[in-house]
């Protein structure tokens, strides 16, 4: 592991401006983006939340870093068990599917896309937080658009835990609804 990457992770902290910082260094320096990403699904280290804190941040400004590495990443999605690692990965996630579909510059294999439908699908039906849900759905909407089995199955569990769900929730399901509908 690079010690510099580490000690910039030794200062991530919920606050955005210290992930945004850690981030500007891994921008700053890419051949410390390998182990970024590593680390991120080693769940074992302490720091491995706050690398995949890291990683969204990173994601935002090139998300085409991630291309070289999507097997790995696709992957080790299901060894991530933190809530913490999980909602800034299941944004990424998000935006490596609508860059896929939209954008165009990153391209997603079929065994890749099956992976993170299936790892979305996880999150949505476990007790998951509501962020990585509500991100779950959005990437799940955009996978349906080429996959028709998928509307049907996020219906269903939209509809089923839609009244015991929290109002961000709540909100992102009836946008999804009525555009699936």
């Amino acid at each position: 592991m690079s010690a510099e990457l580490l000690s910039h992770l030794d200062y991530v902290s919920g606050y955005r401006d210290k992930r945004v910082l850690a981030a500007q260094f891994v921008l700053n320096h890419p051949a410390h983006f390998e182990t970024l990403l590593q680390l991120c699904f080693a769940t074992e280290d302490e720091k491995s939340y706050k690398a995949c804190w890291v990683l969204e941040q990173v994601a935002y400004n090139q998300l085409e870093w991630l291309q070289p590495h999507l097997d790995f990443f696709c992957s080790h999605l299901n060894q991530l068990n933190n809530e913490s690692a999980i909602r800034p990965v299941a944004k990424v996630l998000q935006l490596l599917v609508e860059n896929h579909f939209k954008k165009k510059t990153i391209k997603l294999s079929p065994n890749q896309i099956e992976q993170i439908t299936e790892c979305c699908f996880d999150w949505l039906i476990s007790d998951t937080k509501v962020a990585a849900k509500c991100y779950c759905i959005r990437t799940l909407f955009v996978l349906g658009k080429s996959n028709d089995w998928i509307y049907p199955e996020l219906q269903i569990i939209i509809e089923k835990d839609y009244p015991t769900q929290s109002a961000a929730y709540k909100a992102v399901s009836r946008e999804i609804l009525r555009k699936i509908k």
